[in-house]
């Protein structure tokens, strides 16, 4: 049963995310749930699985997700809001159908939903909102009712998110004996192109996963006084033949090398937290290759290990709860709430089209 209760208070909280592996015997598994249907070649599963395996099959996400939860729930008392935090995954375990499952059970009517992304596109957005569906008519299948679930905004210029990526490039610059000389280069998952032209309702010309992308590298450049910076991406995967955002960090390296950069600050204002794809795609991947081209290399913390990070979580809550007024510093368009409800716009942010075989 989907009740209608959009006049009852929120009951409850669900930080929603990706999920990942805590155990070898669980990665194969895992990047299936990611990659079905997307004609994802087995060879490139088979290197992703070697890069979990590298770290023991493990994947630090669940771990950083709990510890969120954690500092939520007690912020959340602090601030005189002690609502239950909830914690579902899309691809593993607690998936969202389960944990929507106990909500149900025990008693929740009405949650907002916190999604582990700040920006729109359809894995980054609408896909969360069709998990919410897929869980909630799961919920109804196993228990006979659902909660209601409204997913918080975007937030990718929020003063908070904006302020915590900052302070991990200005502590990465510390590190580098370049300091404010070297290159600032801010990264984030590539999509398919074609995926980010529907990334946003038709009237307002779609792509709104990259002018998101490009409106937040710029806020935190302009927050560290970077003279100047590149957006580049990482993470590509899927059939070859279809175009993804480019250039890819690893070429990029390259490219600035060619152009006598000696030294680089990566920031993945793109992700949240630092899980698998940061650790591998940066910290191993990308660092590896700037020493052998003799390039300087500092990666940057992401928002998610920031108190802010928690504190702009608790202000996103007040501004559905409490009608706060939302502190936004961009102009790219921001969604979330407001896609009509628990739905996105017709047409967007629509997933990539595979090619015709």
């Amino acid at each position: 049963m989907l009740d209608d209760v959009s006049a009852e208070p929120y009951d409850a909280v669900l930080v929603l995310s990706f999920g990942g592996p805590e155990g070898p015997d669980e990665v194969r598994p895992f990047l299936e749930n990611v990659t079905r249907g997307r004609g994802v070649p087995p060879e490139r599963l088979d290197a992703v699985e070697e890069h979990y395996q590298h770290f023991g099959g493990v994947s630090p996400i669940n771990e950083l997700n709990r510890r969120l939860v954690a500092d939520l729930s007690r912020a959340l008392r602090e601030s005189g809001r002690d609502l239950p935090v909830y914690f579902g995954n899309r691809n593993w375990h607690p998936l969202a159908e389960d944990t929507v499952e106990g909500m149900a059970r025990d008693g929740v009517r009405r949650a907002l939903v916190f999604a582990t992304s700040a920006y729109g596109g359809y894995s980054a957005c609408r896909q969360y909102h069709e998990d919410i569906a897929r869980a909630r008519e799961a919920a109804v299948d196993r228990t006979g009712y659902a909660p209601d679930l409204v997913k918080l905004r975007h937030f990718y210029d929020h003063p908070l998110f904006v302020a915590s990526v900052a302070d991990g490039v200005r502590a990465a610059r510390e590190r580098l004996d370049a300091g404010h000389e070297a290159r600032l280069v801010f990264t984030a998952h590539s999509i398919p192109e074609s995926a980010d032209r529907t990334a946003g309702p038709p009237e307002e010309g779609g792509h709104r996963y990259s002018r998101q992308m490009s409106e937040a590298a710029r806020l935190v450049a302009d927050a560290v006084d970077a003279a100047d910076h590149d957006l580049v991406w990482q993470s590509r995967s899927g059939p070859p033949q279809i175009p993804w955002l480019e250039p890819d960090i690893v070429d990029h390296l390259d490219d600035l090398h060619d152009r006598g950069v000696d030294a680089v600050v990566v920031s993945p204002v793109g992700f949240v937290s630092d899980h698998l794809e940061v650790v591998w795609d940066l910290d191993n991947e990308a660092a590896e290759h700037a020493e052998k081209l003799g390039m300087g290399f500092a990666r940057a913390a992401s928002a998610g290990s920031d108190p802010r990070f928690v504190e702009m979580v608790v202000e996103l809550i007040a501004e559905q709860v409490d009608g706060a007024a939302p502190r936004e510093l961009g102009s790219a368009p921001r969604a979330g709430v407001g896609c009509n409800g628990a739905l996105c716009h017709p047409g967007c942010c629509e997933p990539a089209k595979r090619p015709a075989r």
